[in-house]
């Protein structure tokens, strides 16, 4: 594989420590500014916002820029808003920080899974866009301890500050590894909304969102689950978060391999086992050993999906794929919001800490039925083209004839 898809991978790593990091020393930015913790919340569900908004708006604003020199844009924007994060000296200033540097995520994983797809031969496109998202999966296992530790041990500016620094390097690798590969190939930026006509792009789109968020419906209430229900002690959150993210690298890294093979068989089955799993999870929550095996599965099925549906959106909207990757990665942050949402409120109903699995069964198994459904008009738009063409050459076969 190619070195560019290092450089991506380090900034991935980057944009997905800052992403996560923050849940770990929620507690001390609360405490320095005086907030309270569902205040210092915001920092959470505003980066979670930005990285929706940012992605179509700074993917249609780099329209006319070679992806290379819009990834370091992007990466530079990382660095500004981490840094700001580290040093601000209010609570809305932070805010603002995280904001900006959310902009960034899901431009850079839109273009970047573009770029990434473009360095290879097609067979092994999925690899790639794997392989840059490992950068991800490896955040949640080294980054996000990590940096929880570097704050707790010398405060929570520390931890972004290191992550600015993270920024830096992602941008020098890119500037080095990535190759100058022109402007992206569209006319303009009405050619780019244009995939957006296509219903497969929608249904992509929606697969995201709900299988996605079928996951952030049981990891977003995983501490009170864990030590509510499982019986552990609030410590003992921190390795099961490595344990999920574990997972989280395992099905990155084997899904995309196989949905090279075979793309949607590979989607159903990870949708599908994703489901399972969730509501399984309502009864394996209550035994320890059982609860961390549990997770570790949600983490490498969740993940499992990302390549094959990541993939799935640039072969349906090949005649502009970089808003709608851009797009895609936004819907992965709406089904984590959507899923928090739901979660909290079946909780606040009085189901009970294990009542977000059913939220989460229910979101991916509507998934499932959604890539069904893709895949029945795919099957069926190839049918017809298939018709078409055969029928345009039995109509020049009279005329041949009479040569």
């Amino acid at each position: 594989m190619p070195l560019a898809l290092l450089a991506l991978a380090i900034g991935a790593f980057g944009i997905g420590t800052t992403e996560f990091v923050i849940m770990g020393v929620l507690p001390q930015v609360a405490g320095d500014f005086g907030v309270s913790i569902p205040t210092a919340g915001w920092l959470v569900s505003g980066y979670a916002l930005g990285v929706v908004i940012g992605a179509p708006l700074l993917t249609v604003l780099g329209t006319n820029i070679s992806r290379k020199k819009m990834l370091m844009y992007l990466m530079g924007l990382f660095i500004v808003g981490n840094a700001l994060t580290a040093l601000a000296p209010t609570f809305g200033i932070m805010l603002i920080g995280r904001v900006i540097a959310s902009l960034a995520h899901g431009a850079f994983f839109g273009i970047g899974s573009v770029v990434a797809a473009d360095l290879v031969a097609p067979h092994k496109k999925a690899s790639a866009i794997s392989l840059m998202f490992m950068g991800l999966t490896v955040a949640n296992i080294v980054g996000v301890p990590g940096g929880t530790y570097i704050g707790q041990a010398l405060g929570w500016r520390t931890t972004f500050a290191v992550v600015a620094a993270l920024g830096v390097i992602g941008l020098l690798g890119v500037a080095k590894l990535v190759p100058a590969m022109g402007r992206p190939e569209t006319e303009s930026i009405r050619t780019e909304f244009a995939v957006f006509r296509n219903v497969q792009v929608w249904l992509a789109m929606a697969m995201t969102v709900l299988g996605y968020g079928g996951v952030f419906a049981a990891i977003t209430y995983i501490t009170p689950m864990m030590t509510e229900v499982a019986g552990y002690k609030e410590a003992a959150v921190t390795w099961l978060l490595v344990l999920f993210g574990i997972g989280m690298f395992l099905g990155n890294a084997i899904s995309g391999r196989l949905a090279d093979r075979a793309l949607m068989p590979m989607l159903f089955t990870s949708l599908g086992a994703l489901a399972l799993t969730l509501l399984l999870f309502t009864v394996t929550a209550h035994n320890k050993i059982l609860a961390a095996i549990t997770l570790t599965l949600i983490g490498a099925l969740g993940f499992a999906t990302v390549p094959p549906l990541q993939k799935w959106v640039l072969d349906q909207a090949s005649a502009a794929p970089t808003l709608a990757s851009a797009a895609n990665i936004g819907a992965f942050n709406l089904g984590n919001a959507l899923a928090a949402w739901l979660g909290g409120i079946v909780i606040a109903a009085g189901l009970g800490y294990t009542s977000p699995n059913w939220v989460g069964a229910l979101l991916s198994g509507t998934a499932l039925l959604l890539s069904f459904l893709a895949a029945h008009l795919n099957r069926r738009t190839r049918a017809s083209a298939r018709l078409v063409a055969a029928s345009g050459s039995t109509a020049h076969t009279p005329a041949d004839a009479m040569h």
